[in-house]
């Protein structure tokens, strides 16, 4: 048997881990060589804390309770950072995984994976090769950190695998040729799509929130937009000017964004909700008439739902849907925001196009698990 130490602490990553905490289990109840059965023990670093934004994922989508919960939560990247290495060092050292298994490119993250790496355990990374090309962003930062020293990259698109090659990082000809030490790449797909196809039977309207019938959805959390005033003030200027004349602007508003936009004294004139679990947000997808935000994931699920996406980010690691006409870049530009939004509301995207697998990433995630961990 193989122990995985899966780290989390944000929302997607909730909804990742869930897919594959899932083929977990279904992958220990078929096979017949228990020294390929997979335990695995859960950290929560608590970047996301709130209710909303953490208890509600782990209900909703049936993730085992985490095993370990560090509470470590606000400060800046240095400091959070920081703290969560030291904790998730004392977890490792107790719990002596034989790997650490860590998601997209948070401060969880790169955290995670720096602690395994300097106690010499393999790092695995799902979602890796991802690139935006600006070094500015902590997200970028720490995607190419958590790639560097990880032995085992699950890349979910073409497009990643040719940045990791581009950067050095070659994969084996055969395992034949390679040992637990090499640095292996795998094109598995996007474990968000399959949650996507899971879970869209499940997905319920927002309770106690009187909805439009047409909508704009956005979300608004990046730190590149809500820490700079002069971006925060043109998009909710754009926000405010689509909310009263093109359609109603819903925005679940996380809590450090809500107190960013006070603070600065801006007044958002849009339909502000709180944050929302997963299975209202997949509800909110389907349901609006154009998508309108900063997140990566939002990105793909706009895709998934057939809707088309307006990214307010100079850069984007999902170049794919730019390049097939899903998504438009247009930064923190008040009137790009603007004309964008107007082209694009009530346009249908052709989400059969297979960009991100066939829905299958978590499985083929957990068959090379044990495969590339056991030590027997």
């Amino acid at each position: 048997m193989c122990k995985i130490l899966t780290i989390v602490g944000a929302r997607p990553q909730f909804i990742k881990a869930s897919m594959v905490s899932r083929a977990i289990a279904e992958h220990n109840v078929t096979i017949n060589d228990q020294r390929l059965a997979i335990d695995e023990v859960i950290l929560h670093t608590g970047q996301h804390f709130d209710a909303n934004m953490s208890d509600i994922f782990f209900n909703q989508l049936n993730i085992p309770r985490p095993d370990i919960h560090l509470d470590i939560h606000g400060g800046n990247h240095g400091a959070m950072t920081g703290y969560m290495l030291a904790e998730i060092e004392q977890a490792l050292l107790e719990h002596k995984p034989d790997r650490v298994l860590v998601y997209g490119d948070t401060n969880s993250t790169l955290a995670g994976a720096l602690a395994a790496a300097k106690l010499h355990i393999p790092v695995a990374h799902v979602e890796a090769g991802l690139r935006s090309f600006n070094m500015q962003m902590p997200e970028e930062i720490n995607r190419v950190l958590t790639d560097r020293i990880s032995d085992i990259l699950f890349c979910p698109t073409e497009i990643a695998i040719k940045n990791l090659i581009k950067e050095g990082v070659e994969t084996p000809k055969n395992d034949q040729q390679s040992t637990i030490n090499t640095q292996r790449i795998f094109l598995v797909g996007d474990v968000m799509q399959d949650a996507a196809l899971l879970f869209a039977k499940q997905a319920c309207a927002p309770q106690e929130v009187l909805l439009p019938e047409g909508f704009v959805l956005t979300t608004l959390h990046r730190a590149e937009n809500t820490d700079c005033p002069e971006r925060l003030a043109n998009i909710v200027t754009a926000l405010n000017q689509l909310h009263h004349t093109l359609a109603p602007v819903v925005l679940p508003l996380h809590p450090r964004a809500r107190q960013l936009i006070a603070k600065q004294g801006l007044n958002l004139q849009v339909h502000v909700i709180n944050p929302v679990g997963y299975f209202e947000m997949l509800w909110l997808l389907d349901h609006c008439d154009l998508v309108l935000t900063d997140s990566g994931g939002v990105q793909k699920e706009a895709f998934f739902f057939g809707k088309a996406c307006v990214t307010m980010r100079d850069q984007t690691e999902w170049v794919e849907l730019v390049e097939a006409g899903a998504n438009e870049l247009v930064g923190a530009d008040e009137a790009k925001i603007v004309d964008a939004a107007r082209r694009h509301y009530g346009r249908r995207i052709d989400s059969s196009l297979r960009l991100y697998g066939a829905g299958e990433a978590a499985k083929l995630i957990v068959r090379k698990l044990p495969k590339y961990t056991t030590s027997d």
